[in-house]
């Protein structure tokens, strides 16, 4: 009889700093959280703590993709008036509405100690606010 070895659990938090509204590639930050971790085969889970900002899997090698994003977006859901959540800016509820439609969470599986993302994937933290932040991600290796 083989013996099952643990399930083995890191945990980290990054801080990412963020320039306003645009996405920042955090790849190789969560890269290093994986590898520090010594899991070879498992899953890698990301959250960000923030309601006005949200994290995706794209195009990592033509920045025309992340603009085009970006200005598809900001037409889904425009500024303006129209919002009753107002207290912290004309950008503040449509930030929440576009974190809402994107994702506040992301699992990516770990072969051979490494993120399994594909050739031109890339993990992006998308800030929707006109003003930087801190932004802080949680990350959470699970595996063997």
């Amino acid at each position: 009889m083989t013996a099952i070895a643990p399930t083995q659990h890191h945990q980290v938090q990054l801080t990412i700093k963020t320039q306003g509204q645009s996405l920042g590639r955090f790849t190789n930050q969560v890269q290093a959280a994986v590898q520090a971790a010594g899991i070879q085969t498992g899953l890698c889970t990301l959250f960000v703590r923030h309601t006005s900002a949200s994290l995706i899997i794209q195009e990592n090698a033509d920045p025309d993709v992340l603009a085009d994003l970006e200005t598809f977006l900001a037409k889904l859901v425009p500024e303006g008036s129209f919002y009753r959540h107002s207290a912290e800016g004309p950008d503040d509820m449509p930030a929440h509405i576009r974190s809402v439609l994107t994702q506040t969470s992301l699992q990516i599986p770990v072969m051979n100690g490494r993120l399994a993302l594909g050739t031109w994937q890339g993990i992006y933290l998308w800030e929707h606010r006109h003003r930087g932040h801190q932004r802080d991600v949680v990350v959470h290796i699970s595996g063997v």
